[in-house]
This record gives C-alpha cells, structure tokens and sequence, in this order.
C-alpha cells in the first residue's frame, strides 16, 4: 500500500542560522520540491545528527535515512543520485534543525503495509515537543491491544525525523529503541523541547 498525503501547514519559521549541509542545489518548479519527474532518485545531505540519504519517488518525498538506520534499505532502491525535488525538504529540515520549524509542510509517499501506512499517518498526529507511548499510539488507531505490532511498524518508518517516530517513548517515559541510535533519539527530543538546537 503507498499513501500520498498532501502538504500540511506549518509552523511560520524563524531564524535559520544554523549549519545544514544541502549539498549541490538545483532549482524546482513546484514549490514543494516536485518537479514532475517520474522514477526513484535520492541525495545526501549532513546534518546535526550526521548524514541523511533523502528518497523522492516520482517528485514526492518517500524516504528519509539515517547513516547506519536499522531496516535500512539496498542502495538500489534509493535510485539514481539527483538533488532536483529536495529543494523544499532540504529548507525545511534546515530550519528545523535550527529550531525555527515545528511541523514539516511536504507532500509525502508511504510505501509498507496498511497497517504500518495508519501508524505512519497517526505518528504526523504527535506534536512538536511531546512524546506518547506505543500503548497509547496503539489506542489512537483503535488497537489498543497491539502495541506490540505498533513498535513494530513505528521501527519500520520510512520517512525519519519528518514523520516523527523519534516522539514515541516506552510506557515509563523511557526512550527505548530507535532505528536511528538512542543518541540521535535523544537528540532529536532535546531539539524540539528546547525549542533550540542542543549544544
């Protein structure tokens, strides 16, 4: 099953200061970085938490990677290196690095299984600087019993940081697992309850 979700509406952004490595830039006729390309292509980018490996399928954001990510997938799939519809992605993430960007305002793909594309989609749900548990993630697709099956997906997320995995904790408040590293989970935390890139 793949989802297309439109953009949505995002936070007005402020200051963008910070260091965000986007790499060869190339300009987009759409203004949310599709250029009306078909196939799958990616770049690379570095960021504050290393570099990220960004998928476009047909102009729409369908990946966003981390460097060692578990459930990473062959390089094959990334498709041929092109930086023409991440214009937009690669501003926003910028700007949320440095702490001006609450919530992403771009067209996305996801690619997995019906259930794992409603985890996906109710993740979008969580706000900026708050956490939930996998149990509660699991009562708010009217699963309240598979919290399990939730974790699961919630590790398979193919679009990192953008629909943010990183906001959901084990029932204690612990941070748990994350397919990026513990460490980049807790960066990523730090960042949004701080309002402010940590140091």
């Amino acid at each position: 099953m793949t989802a297309r979700t439109p953009p949505r509406s995002a936070a007005q952004p402020h200051g963008t200061s910070g260091q965000f490595g986007t790499g060869d830039q190339h300009s987009s006729t759409d203004p949310h970085g599709s250029t009306g390309q078909h196939g799958t292509v990616h770049t690379v980018v570095a960021s504050p938490i290393g570099a990220l490996t960004l998928v476009a399928t047909d102009g729409v954001l369908s990946g966003l990677f981390m460097e060692r990510q578990r459930h990473l997938p062959s390089d094959e799939v990334f498709g041929q290196p092109d930086a023409a519809p991440f214009d937009e992605a690669m501003r926003q993430l910028h700007e949320y690095f440095d702490g001006g960007r609450t919530q992403f305002d771009l067209p996305i793909a996801l690619s997995g299984s019906p259930f794992q594309v409603e985890v996906w989609l109710a993740l979008r749900d969580i706000p900026y600087g708050e956490t939930i548990s996998y149990g509660e993630l699991a009562g708010r697709i009217g699963r309240p019993k598979a919290s399990r099956a939730v974790g699961l997906a919630n590790g398979r997320n193919p679009i990192s940081i953008v629909v943010p995995c990183h906001r959901v904790v084990g029932a204690d408040g612990s941070l748990t697992g994350y397919g990026g590293g513990m460490e980049r989970k807790q960066y990523l935390l730090g960042l949004e309850q701080s309002g402010r890139r940590p140091q």
